[in-house]
């Protein structure tokens, strides 16, 4: 065989694993844009429903209590729900609760229907990680969840600043409808993407219970389970609470300027990238701590009274945040050797759970004691989440 012939199938192979990537980075972007978009308007909202940070922090992350939820069942119901169909009723079911945010008109309407979108998020969410488990070969799985966890990035990026630039420019009402439209997308995207990939459904006699015991009875699963519940943890802690320090003096940031400093989230697209071929040469061990050490280090920046050592603090936060993400899902979806359905299942609905409580902790937290206080239950989530990491396969 020739150079030139081999030379044109090196970059046919090489094309075909950047569509592949650019798909799922895609499907993780319309599928949880809805998730943090909210965020970078907590300050209007609060202002909207006359209630305090702490309340309003709750009801927007009230998603991570359907997402919890849904997660689990998933992992219940997995060898049963066909993979392509869960995947495209989920995004297409979250059309609903996004566009009724809209109208919402109490703070009990507007989480509840927080909580109806995380039912609808996590089901899509931990449907795609068991296929990409399944369906990649393990050569391409790290680059596959890697990119996956890219869209997520590019998700609270992207969503965050189209938030704050649409409810400054024309209301609360647009962002919301805007944002059903983005989910009415993500359906049309699996429709037209994995229908070619002949998604299977899951068969077998196994149970979704014995699905879930045969997960949790494995100490490395186990640990990987609480790293996802302190990665979350820390992320909303820090990235929900901020909101109210950027636009209080001495920042005192308008909502559109609000908007703009999740740029910070730009490098984590790279670098999240990038974590499937650190673990190939390091080991999940060493990637997870390399990526929670980056956050950890950028936290007490947030402290500082001007905008730059902050704005660093945030990049860095939200570059191991996401790279750490990236390592313990692909961990999950590559050693899991039996049902992960259930695996992935279980380890969302642990990062979500871990979302859920630290918004209602650092909530308080905040109001009682402040941004410092936050800071250090942050700081508290990441030290368990390296200390839990010693349970991993060292190779894997």
């Amino acid at each position: 065989m020739s150079l030139s012939v081999v030379a044109e199938n090196a970059s046919r192979l090489q094309l075909s694993d950047i569509r592949r990537n650019a798909i799922i980075a895609a499907i993780a972007f319309l599928t949880v844009v809805d998730l943090f978009a909210a965020q970078a308007i907590l300050p209007s909202l609060t202002l909207a429903y006359s209630v305090t940070p702490a309340v309003m922090g709750i009801a927007v992350n009230a998603c991570t209590l359907g997402m919890a939820a849904a997660s689990l069942a998933i992992a219940l119901a997995s060898p049963r729900i066909e993979r392509r169909l869960g995947i495209l009723g989920s995004l297409c079911a979250l059309v609903a609760p996004t566009l009724l945010l809209a109208f919402a008109p109490d703070i009990g309407t507007f989480a509840a229907l927080r909580v109806a979108q995380g039912l609808c998020m996590a089901s899509a969410f931990a449907l795609t990680l068991a296929y990409l488990g399944e369906n990649c070969a393990s050569n391409v799985a790290s680059g596959a969840f890697a990119a996956y966890i890219a869209g997520n990035v590019g998700s609270n990026l992207i969503g965050r600043i189209a938030s704050a630039a649409l409810v400054e420019h024309f209301g609360l009402r647009a962002n919301f409808i805007t944002l059903a439209l983005l989910n009415l997308l993500g359906g049309v995207l699996v429709v037209t993407t994995i229908r070619s990939a002949r998604l299977p459904a899951m068969t077998g006699s196994r149970t979704g219970l014995s699905g879930i015991r045969v997960n949790l009875v494995r100490g490395d699963m186990r640990a990987a389970f609480v790293i996802g519940f302190c990665i979350l943890f820390a992320f909303i802690g820090a990235f929900t609470y901020v909101n109210f320090v950027l636009v209080r003096a001495p920042l005192a940031l308008t909502p559109m300027s609000l908007g703009l400093v999740y740029l910070v989230f730009a490098p984590s697209l790279a670098t999240t990238l990038a974590a499937g071929a650190v673990v190939e040469r390091v080991g999940s061990r060493l990637a997870l701590r390399g990526g929670i050490g980056i956050a950890a280090a950028g936290l007490p920046l947030t402290l500082a009274p001007t905008l730059p050592p902050v704005l660093a603090g945030l990049t860095l936060v939200g570059v191991g945040t996401f790279f750490a993400q990236a390592v313990a899902s692909g961990y999950v979806g590559r050693n899991a050797t039996e049902d992960r359905g259930a695996a992935s299942g279980l380890y969302l609905a642990s990062y979500f759970l871990g979302g859920l409580v630290g918004t209602a902790v650092l909530g308080i937290v905040f109001e009682q004691w402040g941004w410092g206080a936050c800071i250090a239950g942050v700081l508290t989530a990441l030290a368990i989440a390296a200390f839990a990491s010693r349970n991993l396969r060292k190779s894997s």
